[in-house]
């Protein structure tokens, strides 16, 4: 296992290839009063490029690249199709309550759909996938182009888009084609933000001296990352957890390492965590102090608890984002961005 971790870490700082990805989450909700009836998010590799939401109605480009590069015809055009789409998502909010017999409470639809490039070996995916309530509720399979129903709820749903033949080849022509040539544009067109490097601020949290001890990095670019503990300098693997890898709202990246050690342990051996950055050479490593000496922060591991939570929220990352992302996205007759296709919204 030490073999593989050290090869991993010399492909992270050597390797060029990129996997990007285009992606588009979209979340509409009922019986939140204070979060907008829906949110719409845009992110060309993890990073955020455009949000709409229907408190402002607006779109907006979160990178100074999207307006100067696409224009302000594309801003318009984006906005009107998620105005469209933000009313056919609330009426798939009740239908979906109807389905599950429901009749109140807070309750969430979701579906994120996008499209991946590997730039070394050329190699493409898509996925389009929806969501209630954190679960996954129908998808796209791009080998059938047929609709996977996990639940019996969304069975009516599956045996209505099946139907429709022609709007399922043309979910596969989008995402095959004219999702990755747009994939293509953002790439280049942010390059300058996106092939930047930011090296990490990393800390050592703990609550009292018997718990465990978390490592957080926070503020890197890209966002692959990877994050190890090591004792008396070899590789520890034993009572540790990883943290999954969220983004800031700067458009950077954190991620966490948690370690069980006991008083004992920490005066006998020295360990020390060790990130490292994709496109950075350097490592950072911050040394674990003896129990004696090291402080006791527990308000800020509150506060990096509660951040990590807002931003979940904020960023609308789904629960079930992280399964088989199999199929595509539904294409309108349009292709003339890669956003059009992907925002007609069929009744559930």
């Amino acid at each position: 296992m030490k073999s593989f971790i050290l090869l991993l870490g010399i492909a992270l700082h050597s390797s060029s290839a990129v996997i990007h990805s285009w992606k588009a989450f979209l979340t509409a909700s009922t019986g939140l009063s204070d979060f907008p009836e829906f949110v719409a998010l845009n992110l060309v590799d993890d990073e955020l490029m455009g949000y709409f939401d229907t408190k402002t109605n607006r779109f907006e480009g979160k990178q100074s690249w999207v307006e100067e590069k696409l224009g302000q015809q594309y801003m318009e055009r984006q906005e009107n199709i998620l105005r469209g789409t933000s009313q056919s998502f609330k009426v798939n909010v009740g239908i979906v309550m109807e389905r599950f017999n429901q009749t109140k409470g807070v309750h969430i639809v979701q579906r994120m759909y996008g499209c991946e490039w590997d730039d070394e070996t050329g190699v493409t995916e898509g996925f389009n996938q929806h969501g209630y309530d954190g679960e996954d509720f129908i998808a796209f399979d791009l080998k059938t182009t047929k609709w996977i129903a996990p639940t019996p709820q969304a069975v009516i749903t599956k045996h209505k888009w099946d139907s429709n033949t022609v709007r399922n080849e043309q979910k596969k022509n989008y995402l095959t084609q004219t999702c990755i040539e747009w994939l293509k544009k953002y790439v280049d067109y942010g390059k300058s933000t996106l092939m930047r490097t930011v090296p990490p601020l990393v800390s050592l949290f703990q609550k009292t001296s018997s718990s465990l001890v978390t490592c957080h990095a926070t503020g890197f670019y890209p966002s692959d990352v990877m994050l190890s503990w090591q004792k008396d300098g070899q590789d520890h693997h034993e009572d540790v957890e990883y943290g999954e890898t969220l983004p800031n709202d700067d458009g950077t990246f954190q991620k966490s390492i948690h370690l069980t050690v006991t008083p004992e342990d920490r005066k006998n051996s020295k360990y020390q965590c060790v990130v490292q950055v994709k496109g950075i050479k350097e490592d950072f490593i911050k040394v674990l102090p003896d129990p004696d000496a090291a402080n006791v922060v527990p308000i800020i591991v509150g506060v990096v608890a509660l951040l990590l939570v807002i931003v979940a929220v904020v960023v609308g990352v789904v629960i079930w984002k992280k399964r088989s992302k199999k199929g595509f996205v539904p294409a309108s007759t349009s292709d003339t961005d890669s956003d059009n296709s992907g925002r007609a919204v069929p009744q559930i």
